[in-house]
């Protein structure tokens, strides 16, 4: 459940809208190259990046009653939504979804269905900044599928358990972290106005310490005004060294990179850019959306349809 297909029309939209965002991210700006990596990694790579463990998990409650389960973080009252019946104690719930390779199903041959996309990019780290002979600040973007085993996925193709993201992760030192982070923030914000979308229908929402995911130093969400209400549709988030640092642990491979005029060695910090193709979708198609009473119709009858609109702008 909560997958969703596209049709010709879809398609085509979808399309144009990951190009535009390719084009953006790797024509018009510096130093930011394309990957494209897989889809299936072993559970040593999601236990180094801290999704194996309760980091990458919602708390769950089921009702007594009528046993339908909700996250606990979506619930503004401590009682059913569906019936106001009685909840059972919150527990984690962890979202990878796993699969198996080869002909038997046991522990050896487990591995998971990829949670985000920009875990491929820091496995790639080394490879791509020796092999494109790059330098610090550089970026490395990514559009390709994702999987979440999602508590409670809905509104349409907003939360859904197969999804496709736009992300790039912006390597720098340490130092000018905050100087790329306001960058960054601003270009994807101007990204959304340049195709359209209404200036007051988007905002800035800074993520609170005490909600930060297990990796972020800061967060800042674009969010965009739904027909259900205030909502992420993008996420700026500094995640510091907390990548290639825990990467280079459990792997025990150096992901430290070397300054050839200073001949220091850091770990890079990160800027992460991360949006939802199906997200955006859905932003574009409602901000075009409109409803006039009578349209185009000249008669004079007191009861006239409604004529459908999409203004899209690009």
């Amino acid at each position: 459940g909560s997958c969703y297909d596209f049709g010709p029309l879809g398609v085509e939209m979808k399309n144009n809208i990951k190009k535009s965002w390719w084009d953006e991210m790797t024509k018009n700006q510096a130093n930011v190259v394309g990957l494209d990596s897989a889809i299936l990694m072993a559970p040593q790579v999601w236990q180094a990046s801290g999704h194996l463990t309760a980091g990458f998990a919602d708390e769950l409650v089921e009702c007594k009653k009528c046993h339908k389960r909700f996250r606990l973080d979506e619930l503004k009252e401590k009682k059913c939504p569906e019936c106001a019946g009685e909840l059972t104690e919150a527990k984690k719930f962890n979202l990878m979804m796993k699969t198996f390779i080869g002909p038997l199903e046991n522990e050896a041959a487990t591995t998971y269905l990829r949670a985000e996309t920009c875990q491929g990019i820091y496995l790639n780290f080394q490879n791509v900044l020796n092999s494109m002979r790059l330098k610090v600040p550089f970026g490395i973007a990514q559009v390709g599928k994702a999987f979440r085993n999602e508590i409670t996925p809905g509104n349409f193709i907003y939360r859904t358990r197969e999804f496709e993201q736009m992300e790039m992760q912006w390597f720098c030192h340490p130092k000018e972290a905050d100087k790329f982070f306001d960058y960054w923030q601003k270009s994807r914000m101007d990204w959304y106005l340049r195709l359209g979308v209404k200036k007051e229908n988007l905002r800035f929402k800074e993520v609170a310490k005490e909600d930060l995911a297990h990796y972020a130093r800061r967060a800042v969400d674009i969010e965009y005004k739904f027909p259900f209400g205030w909502k992420e549709i993008e996420g700026i988030h500094n995640r510091g060294d907390w990548d290639l640092s825990n990467h280079a642990k459990h792997s025990k491979q150096d992901l430290q990179y070397f300054n050839e005029e200073t001949k220091g060695k850091y770990y890079p910090y990160i800027i992460e850019t991360s949006a939802g193709a199906d997200r955006s979708f859905l932003t574009f198609l409602i901000d075009a959306y409109s409803e006039t009473k009578g349209g185009r119709t000249k008669t004079t009858e007191s009861t006239k349809e409604i004529e459908v609109t999409l203004k899209l702008d690009k």
